[in-house]
């Protein structure tokens, strides 16, 4: 009789530990139905997180990774409308950079058109190309931007001699410093010093960097090379006028010109380029704004 007792008061805590775990079960099954609920009728642009009614690990586990997703996904949609924004403002700076030379052109062709003059004739057809060389600048800029900025771009680096690559760069200029009465400085503490770079490349960046050196610049530039652990920079300063119009932290955005060159020549690309290219190196680029001048500092992987 004792056994039977037994026997039944264990099969009685039997049938209820399987009715506690069904019940459990239960209420996680609904708990996962109402997550999945919430999910498919959440807003696109919601950031609310996903709350727990029913207690578990297992459930503990999978809102956590679901909130941290969702997360990620609002993330996601703010740097999109950022990016969105960027653009849109993007494209009103290269519209009245490309209207402005071409109205100007527009207007001295219409000139030409009129007078009777033969050298007035010419001076207006002289001026209107003039203004249609700067909106070439310009498209020049965004064919060059847009290879640079092709996500699919990949660059074959190798060994490459940093000096003979600047030194090529410098000479190239030589008329505009010489007309200038400008003579840069080099300060280089390992001339046979290599970086890991693709040497068209470089060359595009460092013939950018010296271009923006002698376009904004209001003194000779001082170069220096240095070595830094497994990584070489490549610094150019020059003096700047009107440096309070530089905003150093927005150098390497596509369009940006200070307020102060917003009139000059140039696309706003040169270095949105340099940016562009360096990543595709492994390099980086800062600018620094410091001393009465600025300072646009470049690095690469050492060879």
């Amino acid at each position: 009789m004792t056994a039977d007792v037994g026997s039944l008061a264990l099969i009685a805590g039997l049938v209820a530990a399987l009715l506690i775990a069904l019940v459990v079960m239960v209420r996680r099954d609904r708990e996962l139905v109402r997550i999945a609920e919430e999910l498919d009728l959440r807003a696109p642009d919601s950031n609310a997180r996903i709350a727990l009614e029913v207690r578990s690990a297992g459930l503990e586990g999978l809102v956590r990774a679901l909130n941290r997703e969702l997360d990620r996904e609002r993330d996601r949609r703010i740097a999109d409308r950022a990016a969105q924004a960027s653009f849109q403002q993007d494209l009103a700076s290269l519209s009245h950079d490309i209207r402005t030379p071409l109205a100007g052109a527009q207007g001295y062709l219409q000139l030409a058109q009129r007078t009777a003059e033969q050298a007035e004739r010419e001076r207006y057809t002289e001026a209107a190309v003039e203004r249609l060389s700067s909106m070439r600048t310009l498209v020049d800029g965004l064919f060059e931007y847009a290879k640079a900025a092709d996500p699919a771009l990949a660059l074959n680096v190798e060994p490459v001699a940093l000096l003979p690559v600047l030194s090529d760069v410098l000479v190239s200029f030589y008329p505009q410093f010489t007309a200038r009465g400008w003579e840069p400085s080099i300060v280089c503490e390992d001339e046979d010093v290599q970086v890991l770079a693709e040497t068209s490349s470089l060359t595009r960046v460092l013939t950018n960097l010296v271009n923006n050196a002698l376009r904004y610049g209001a003194g000779a530039p001082s170069i220096e090379i240095a070595s830094m652990g497994g990584r070489v920079s490549l610094s150019i300063s020059n003096p700047v006028e009107q440096l309070d119009a530089i905003d150093a932290g927005r150098l390497f955005d596509r369009f940006y010109k200070s307020d102060a060159a917003r009139t000059g020549e140039g696309s706003g690309l040169g270095l949105a380029i340099v940016a562009r290219l360096l990543d595709a190196m492994g390099g980086e680029a800062h600018g620094e704004v410091a001393d009465g001048g600025l300072t646009v500092r470049i690095s690469l992987p050492r060879a």
